[in-house]
């Protein structure tokens, strides 16, 4: 049985996304944490294996790590070594065998991809599927939030909401 991936290139969804864009204006940081916080949330309804990857080519000595945060593979690359060379080598492995797509709206990047047998996702539809699934976890959790205000009567069943309203009225 194959397993489903998803490799995103990460500053290249930042920058595509003007929530992030903007985020990432004030603090880089900030928008890599917000980024690596949907991407958990978004891989929790999706159940793939999901790869966020971030260019660290340009960090001196930069050896690259690869760490799990949450429920995702979260890589920073070594020195000289691009977020599209990461990917394109990952995803040419991982493809011989598995479902793959690549999240990024990098032209080149989607033409290799596509000839590697991988599946190709844009920012915007990586955005748009992640706003989907936002907010179906948000009806999900209406649906099951049993409190609609702070009133006793709101929260009872109706055998202990009628015998209240009985015991009211006999006032």
């Amino acid at each position: 049985m194959s397993t489903e991936y998803l490799l995103v290139d990460g500053y290249n969804i930042i920058f595509a996304w003007e929530e992030l864009r903007r985020l990432a204006e004030e603090s880089i940081d900030a928008a890599r944490d917000r980024l690596i916080n949907i991407m958990c949330n978004y891989q929790g309804v999706r159940k793939m294996e999901l790869i966020l990857v971030f260019d660290a080519y340009k960090v001196a000595g930069g050896t690259g790590s690869v760490t799990k945060e949450g429920n995702i593979y979260v890589v920073y690359t070594k020195e000289a070594e691009t977020a599209d060379q990461y990917i394109e080598k990952t995803s040419h492995e991982l493809s011989r065998n598995n479902k793959v797509s690549v999240a990024t709206s990098d032209g080149l990047e989607q033409v290799i991809i596509l000839s590697q047998g991988s599946l190709r996702m844009s920012a915007r539809d990586l955005y748009t599927d992640v706003h989907s699934v936002t907010k179906d976890i948000r009806e999900r959790i209406d649906e099951i939030r049993p409190v609609k205000n702070n009133m006793l009567m709101d929260n009872l069943d109706k055998e202990a909401a009628d015998f209240l309203e009985r015991l009211r009225r006999k006032k």
